[in-house]
């Protein structure tokens, strides 16, 4: 508390030298006054209220608190220390400035307002708005700090141990709240942005001793770069190592969307490297919908799937239990003429190929069944093959030109080890091993008409050519 007396005796004091270590041990701030350039005193009944100008500095007594303003109020019946213009608070575990700082002495409660800025001093996390409330720890009240900001502020988080230059998470929301240095609650249309993400939700808390985020309300993470990728879901968890993100999981309706795939299902797990997309894993429980991944061609279904995205370019993906895959020549091909397989577990190989305008693109090139496989494909010669039917093309009525076959064999096997190799989306190769049955359909020879029609017209017998008959 400060007294008329104590105002006086400082007026002339010089600034007070370092402070000393925190003995308060939890109770209310009793307040000194280490300079100031002018004061003006008035009794309120028992209290006196005292009014300070020309740079107020204060502390409070025992403790690393302190206090600056270019002006300041001291409300004895109210136990409130106003500071107005420039104030300034260095608290144990913040700093804060604003334009108008209040500070309930009793309570441990400090509203800031207009333009306020406060910096955590333990993990360098900024909070910028036009307001904030700020409460101590006061002995027998709470245990540790809380905080309370409305009206869209915005935090550059950086957890804990960063530095504070290091990049942060840019959090908005209408509220905040916080308690301690590792527990946080953002609500109302929450933004977090970073140069690798973007999140969105109604929502969000976060738990920095547990490593654990969670965002509600239509939420949506969405990985930047040059391969991108989008995860919604009813629920969002995000997983923390310090201030990196390393796991996103999408909990009920989950879907994941990269440049090459789309990913389907009631539970998607995905994990995290060097703020890139390495792994994804996707599930749900018995009788729900099926995992399900999507390629610009190519299926996956089963009851569950994993994906291997190093550096967010897929490279393989594998299904199991009731795994069954359909894949077409291009996106045009109609689903009737797609190929398929099926098996206990499937997996598939995608390799980095250049698409027709010369992006480089996840091209399925592999694809093994294991445990009594089934598969039924269009296959396509490696290279023209001199020994099958010609098909014939007709150029115009009077000619005919040959032209090599190019159609598909079909090809139908069951076994317990089912490899399909395929190059630019056509299958090449059927391989088989254990129990193996099916058959191989070639293409039929094709009867070349034009020929036939030839032939047949010089085997038509010429009509004889009449003969004068003389007369006698």
């Amino acid at each position: 508390m400060i007294v008329a007396t104590l105002a006086l005796l400082t007026l002339q004091q010089p600034a007070a030298g370092p402070l000393p270590r925190d003995t308060a041990a939890g109770r209310p701030c009793v307040l000194e006054i280490d300079s100031l350039a002018r004061v003006h005193q008035l009794a309120s009944g028992a209290d006196t209220n005292v009014y300070m100008a020309g740079g107020v500095l204060a502390h409070c007594k025992g403790t690393g608190t302190t206090f600056r303003s270019d002006s300041a109020a001291y409300y004895g019946g109210l136990k409130r220390w106003d500071m107005v213009g420039r104030a300034h608070v260095v608290d144990t575990t913040l700093t804060l400035d604003a334009n108008l700082i209040i500070y309930y002495l009793r309570q441990g409660r400090l509203d800031a307002h207009n333009n306020v800025v406060a910096v955590n001093r333990g993990n360098h996390s900024t909070l910028r708005g036009p307001n904030l409330t700020y409460y101590r720890p006061v002995q027998g009240v709470r245990d540790t700090t809380e905080t309370y900001a409305t009206q869209r502020p915005a935090i550059d988080y950086r957890g804990a141990g960063a530095s504070d230059t290091s990049e942060p998470y840019v959090i908005v929301a209408d509220r905040f709240r916080s308690r301690g240095d590792d527990r946080m609650w953002w609500g109302g249309t929450v933004t977090v942005d970073r140069s690798d993400l973007a999140a969105r939700g109604d929502s969000m808390s976060m738990d920095q001793t547990a490593g654990l985020g969670v965002l509600l309300g239509h939420p949506t993470v969405t990985g930047k770069g040059t391969q991108t990728y989008t995860l919604t879901g009813t629920r969002i968890e995000l997983g923390l190592a310090g201030r990196e993100m390393n796991a996103i999981r999408a909990l009920g309706n989950g879907r994941a969307a990269g440049t090459d795939w789309t990913l389907t299902a009631d539970t998607i797990h995905m994990k995290l490297a060097d703020r890139k997309l390495q792994q994804a894993f996707a599930w749900g429980p018995k009788d729900s919908v099926r995992a399900r991944a999507i390629s610009s061609t190519t299926t996956l279904v089963g009851d569950s799937l994993a994906l291997d995205t190093p550096n967010q370019l897929l490279s393989e993906a594998r299904s199991y239990r009731h795994a069954h895959s359909t894949s077409k020549h291009d996106s045009t091909t109609a689903d009737s003429l797609a190929d398929w397989m099926s098996g206990d577990t499937l997996t598939a190989h995608w390799v980095q190929a250049p698409d027709s305008a010369g992006k480089q693109r996840s091209t399925l090139s592999q694809v093994v069944a294991r445990g009594t496989g089934k598969s039924f494909s269009h296959t396509y010669p490696a290279k023209p093959d001199s020994t099958r039917p010609k098909l014939i093309q007709r150029v115009d009525s009077l000619h005919a030109d040959t032209v090599v076959d190019d159609r598909p064999s079909l090809n139908y096997t069951t076994a317990d080890l089912i490899t399909v190799r395929m190059d630019k989306g056509r299958v090449t190769l059927v391989t088989a091993a254990g129990h193996v049955n099916g058959f191989n359909l070639d293409p039929v020879a094709v009867k070349d008409t034009t020929k036939a029609a030839a032939d047949s017209a010089k085997a038509r017998p010429r009509a004889p050519t009449p003969r004068p008959v003389k007369k006698p």
